[in-house]
């Protein structure tokens, strides 16, 4: 499954334009993000995304879960979001 990796500097529409692009072609995303605002555009880029999709008659669901990720030798809490079609 790829990884997406999104920062409070990532601009919600690529983000969505990423998603849209993996589940058109693997049909499942994994988007990993550390911190409220990295958090906040994840989730903002999901319902871009969904809106991306919805024409086509995709309609995107979206897993939350906690992650034990590893950065710059320190272990850090982060949320996945595992996005896929219903």
């Amino acid at each position: 499954m790829d990884v997406l990796k999104v920062s409070a500097n990532s601009k919600p529409t690529s983000v969505a334009g990423a998603i849209a692009g993996v589940i058109r072609e693997k049909g499942c995303v994994e988007i990993q993000t550390v911190g409220a605002g990295a958090a906040n555009q994840a989730i903002k880029a999901i319902a871009v995304a969904r809106g991306y999709m919805a024409p086509s008659g995709v309609e995107l669901v979206c897993i939350p879960s906690f992650a034990n990720i590893e950065i710059d030798g320190v272990e850090r809490t982060a949320i996945k979001l595992i996005v896929e079609e219903r």
